[in-house]
Parts: structure tokens; C-alpha cells; sequence
């Protein structure tokens, strides 16, 4: 049930982006321009050399060369980097790939962009509001459902509340367990 990026506010909710955030690069690593970079997405583990990623806040094209995993984080190299300087300046860049070569997700898993402004209904037919906000929890995230009067609703997203998400139709049908009525 859970998203899988950081856009967790509904401003630009339903419209799918050019590019998905992938990772954020945390600081150099030694002297040949080897990047110590953080995941936020399982798309950023699938990278195959030559794969095309784009850094920062401009989106810069650059071609990825390497992975490997370095504690709980990532090694990477990409091709141009070639030093601590280089390396240096991309310092907390984002890393994004362009949506059109990010891999499908497991069926009943969303990204955010698609769950954010999605109309919550209970399974008893009344009308709760919509995602406004995906909140990271650590065990499960929770989506915060705002109705028209602004009332907030905090619904985890779990397999006994999340009964079925239709993106065509634009709603998420929940199953109210006690202590989430409000």
C-alpha cells in the first residue's frame, strides 16, 4: 500500500511528473569522484550501467557507470565525475529518473503523485474528503484526508483499512476500523 516518493503534499496531486526522485547524493566518497548516495526510491536500485539520471534542481543529464552497496547506503559513479572536487559539488543533489524508464511497481503499490487529491470513500458509502498528505510513519505511511470543512482524517494505509484504490476512477475505497471515526 505504501508510495514510494517524496512529493507527500497535494499541490501538484494527479499530475504525473517528467521525472521521478530516485535518491539524494549525501557526499563525496575518496578521491576519484566516487558519490555516497541515499535511495528514496526502489527505482534507484535497478540502474544498469549506461542508464541516463538526472541531478539537481536543473535536472542535469549524466550517464551512470556504477553501484554498490556501502552500509546502509550507495556507492555510485557517474561518467565525468572524476574527482573529490566534481564529486564535492554535488553535494545533497537530487538524483531523478526521467519517468518514461522508471520500472512498473508491484501491483497494489502507488506513487504519491497518484494517491495525493484521490476522493476517500468509506465501504459504507460516505463521502471522507481527499489525500492531502502522505505522512511517513516508519511501520506504514498514513494519508491525511482533509473534507470540505478542512476536518482532518488520518487513514494508515494498510491492508485492513485500504480496500481499494481506483486510479481511474480517482478514489480510494476504506474500511473505517474503530478509533478512526471521527
Amino acid at each position: 500500500m505504501s508510495p514510494t516518493e517524496p512529493s507527500k503534499k497535494s499541490d501538484a496531486a494527479r499530475q504525473p511528473p517528467s521525472f521521478l526522485a530516485v535518491g539524494r547524493v549525501v557526499r563525496p566518497h575518496g578521491v576519484r569522484g566516487g558519490l555516497v548516495a541515499e535511495p528514496v526510491s526502489e527505482a534507484m536500485l535497478g540502474l544498469e550501467a549506461g542508464a541516463e539520471v538526472l541531478l539537481g534542481e536543473n535536472h542535469t543529464p549524466m550517464v551512470f557507470q556504477e553501484m554498490r552497496r556501502h552500509g546502509q547506503r550507495w556507492l555510485l559513479w557517474l561518467d565525468g565525475i572524476d574527482s573529490r572536487e566534481q564529486a564535492e559539488a554535488l553535494r545533497g543533489a537530487e538524483i531523478a529518473l526521467p519517468l518514461g524508464v522508471v520500472p512498473p511497481l508491484p501491483e497494489g503499490t502507488y506513487y504519491w503523485w497518484q494517491i495525493l487529491g484521490l476522493r476517500v470513500v468509506s465501504d459504507e458509502g460516505q463521502e471522507l474528503g481527499q489525500v492531502d498528505e502522505i505522512l511517513e510513519t516508519g511501520a506504514n505511511d498514513v494519508y491525511s484526508v482533509r473534507d470540505m470543512t478542512g476536518a482532518e482524517l488520518l487513514i494508515p494505509a494498510i491492508e485492513s483499512v485500504i480496500l481499494d484504490v481506483d486510479l481511474e476512477v480517482g478514489e480510494i475505497k476504506v474500511h473505517l476500523i474503530p478509533g478512526l471515526r471521527g
